[in-house]
């Protein structure tokens, strides 16, 4: 086997975000840029060297030539053997599982998760560690630091292998298996979930469902299982995974899975239920028959149904959400008297809370949920819950959630996602709420009352690291918040995001619109921030 070094350059900007290293295609289309980044991860991730890596991604556009090249790189460095998606197709959570299953070293995922694809669209790589989870902190820095000193990085030369047939190969002494990309983790969510009576549903002829894969990865999965195993005939749209995912934005919310919306809204005529993933599978999106299920709100539902499946039966250890994800988890949890615990954004603050068995179940706001099954949030797992929910209570979505919200309250929420905005002008607003953050406790603003505004710090209760800068959080006296933070997961400027929350008791203010319910915090959290102003914005670019 013969190995070549080849010198190179450090490029700047190759600092991994809350989930990887996201680029534009072109941008990793340059001479040198994707091998130095996998060089920065095998260079820190020592522990692969002579053992399992897996290695998939969500089909987008330059999947295959980055899969191609980071074999021959994982050969240079002593990797034994890689075990790899057919196609090079694996979900994040079939990778999560993968690890979990065959004690793998780490696996590699390549993918921009919910980002636009195609040869203009975006390209992002991640490294998940032994646990099946993304890289702490720890990793992403010490990865980013040697990015910006790497002058060489080790190769194969060999010739590339086919990916569309499960087989194994050899690049020098490693092993290369192919294998199917959803036997694995088909077998896990059967154990979870109780798919005899799922399928019950579909086979009394008195159900219907819609689940929009968005040209992405999780089509191959939701046709096996939903649509083979558990009987669900013709309830996959878009299932063909595409490199530029047939021109769409494979995000599953509002805004962009439009066809399934426009499905589940067609009145008396609309399926009994709906939902959607993303581009790489961690996302869920779910709907009732003309109904929306908010993904906090769809947490806390979880959180308080789970010991009805067999997977949760004997009940859960605790709970986690992330900092913009709305509290009403939190009374759950309350009433459960388990632990509910408030992270950063990101899948990787959950892991130790998982690993420590502190928790089950676990979410956040930007359509993820997921349980200790896996260490990556999960969005076919997300569908199962809810249809294994609805076989066992026999009632509809919207009737499911009404009931939730008249036992625990209801959490009016949103999201305004600012994008695009000048880095400058975005990191000016954010330092200017820090700036005033102390100021603004005890001011009243129309009906609201500030109690607290800080800027929010975590410390890990499993190993003591703490995490700081994660978000404005302004609470009012009656549990309504705002939330600002600036998201990581862009490519081009920043994003704005402003999260806002109120709760009501009261059953019979539960039917309001949304937005309507919201109007009066929306406003106050423009004025504090002074959102329009700075950004010569009117209105924000999504809603969700």
């Amino acid at each position: 086997m013969k190995i070549d070094t080849i010198k190179t350059k450090p490029f700047e900007g190759q600092e991994p975000g809350t989930s990887g290293l996201r680029k534009k295609v072109t941008t990793f289309q340059q001479l040198h840029y994707l091998e130095n980044f996998v060089q920065s991860i095998f260079h820190v991730a020592n522990e692969l060297s002579d053992n399992l890596l897996i290695l998939g991604g969500d089909g987008r556009y330059y999947n295959a030539q980055a899969i191609q090249t980071i074999l021959k790189m994982a050969a240079a460095n002593g990797v034994k053997k890689v075990m790899l998606g057919q196609n090079g197709w694996l979900s994040t959570p079939a990778v999560s599982a993968l690890i979990r299953k065959y004690h793998a070293a780490g696996g590699i995922i390549l993918s921009a998760s919910h980002n636009p694809g195609g040869p203009d669209g975006d390209f992002g790589i991640k490294f998940n560690i032994s646990n099946g989870g993304p890289a702490p902190t720890s990793f992403t820095d010490a990865t980013y630091q040697f990015s910006k000193t790497i002058d060489q990085y080790r190769i194969v030369k060999a010739d590339d292998i086919p990916l569309d047939k499960q087989q194994t190969y050899f690049i020098g002494d490693m092993e290369v298996e192919i294998v199917d990309s959803v036997t694995d983790y088909a077998e896990l969510m059967a154990s979870l979930f109780d798919f005899k009576k799922i399928k019950s549903l579909f086979t009394s002829n008195k159900f219907s469902m819609c689940f929009d894969a968005m040209h992405a990865i999780t089509g191959p999965y939701a046709k096996n299982i939903l649509e083979q195993q558990l009987a669900a005939v013709g309830s996959v749209i878009n299932g063909e995974p595409s490199e530029d995912f047939a021109g769409g934005h494979p995000d599953p919310n509002l805004a962009h899975a439009k066809e399934l919306v426009a499905e589940l809204y067609k009145g008396d005529k609309a399926p009994d239920f709906g939902a959607a993933s993303d581009g790489d599978g961690d996302r869920n999106m779910i709907l009732g028959k003309n109904f929306f299920v908010n993904p906090s709100d769809s947490l806390a539902i979880m959180t308080a149904n789970a010991h009805l499946l067999p997977g949760y039966a004997t009940g859960i250890r605790g709970v986690a959400r992330s900092l913009p994800t709305s509290r009403a988890v939190d009374k759950v949890a309350q009433a459960l008297n388990i632990d509910c615990y408030e992270t950063p954004t990101g899948w990787k603050y959950f892991g130790n809370l998982l690993d420590d068995q502190r928790i089950t179940l676990c979410g956040e706001e930007s359509f993820g949920s997921g349980s200790d099954h896996i260490r990556e949030k999960d969005g076919l797992w997300a569908v199962l819950f809810w249809l294994n929910l609805l076989a066992v209570k026999q009632q509809s979505v919207e009737d499911i959630t009404r009931s939730h919200w008249q036992q625990y309250g209801r959490h009016y929420y949103t999201r305004h996602d600012y994008e695009a905005i000048e880095t400058s002008i975005a990191n000016t607003l954010i330092q200017n709420l820090r700036d005033k953050a102390a100021s603004l406790a005890g001011k009243e603003f129309s009906d609201y009352k500030v109690k607290l505004c800080d800027d929010f710090s975590y410390t890990d209760p499993v190993d003591g690291s703490i995490t700081k800068n994660q978000g404005i959080r302004i609470l009012f006296e009656d549990d309504s918040r705002i939330v600002f933070r600036l998201s990581g997961t862009g490519t081009e400027g920043a994003t704005l995001r402003v999260y806002i929350e109120r709760y009501v008791a009261d059953i019979n203010l539960h039917n309001m619109e949304t937005q309507s319910a919201l109007a009066e915090l929306i406003t106050i959290a423009d004025k504090i921030a002074e959102i329009k102003t700075r950004c010569k914005c009117n209105a924000p670019d999504v809603i969700t």
